[in-house]
């Protein structure tokens, strides 16, 4: 199973990174990396980037695929996104339902990660991604998601 999944994370990757490279308007190239992770990745059910606005230290819902969220600003704290923005660090929540300060942006979400997107020494956004499965993520998730959001953070 670990062989196969950085087998699909590295071919991810590559792809994004020539998504990454074209030249094109930010949201847009966001969005196509949404679709790419959602359509590949069985149990990436919701994917979506937060923009952060660090003096309001605010995060707003940019691009996303997925069901519509009542979650379109997120103070940094609150909810796992908020935690991890205030943290900077990533969080794996394999059972939602047993965090406290959790913030759905899906019904149906029982595990999400969130990675924080940094751009010289400032966190600018984050990746958050919901699975209606139960802890499916692993240390090549956050693995993958990391090193993809360096690859983003050329967009900010």
């Amino acid at each position: 199973m670990k062989a196969e999944k950085k087998k699909l994370f590295d071919s991810m990757l590559k792809k994004i990174s020539g998504i990454v490279a074209k030249p094109g308007n930010r949201d847009n190239i966001l969005l196509a990396v949404c679709r790419l992770l959602k359509e590949n990745i069985r149990y990436y059910d919701w994917v979506g980037i937060y923009l952060a606005e660090q003096p309001k230290r605010q995060l707003f819902l940019g691009p996303f695929v997925g069901e519509p969220t009542e979650y379109t600003k997120i103070a940094f704290g609150k909810g796992v996104c908020g935690q991890a923005a205030e943290r900077r660090t990533t969080y794996i929540i394999q059972d939602v339902s047993k965090e406290s300060n959790y913030l759905p942006c899906s019904p149906k979400a029982k595990s999400e990660i969130v990675v924080p997107i940094f751009r010289k020494g400032a966190i600018v956004g984050e990746i958050d991604i919901d699975s209606h499965t139960l802890a499916p993520f692993s240390e090549e998730d956050k693995v993958f998601l990391e090193s993809l959001s360096e690859l983003l953070s050329e967009l900010f």
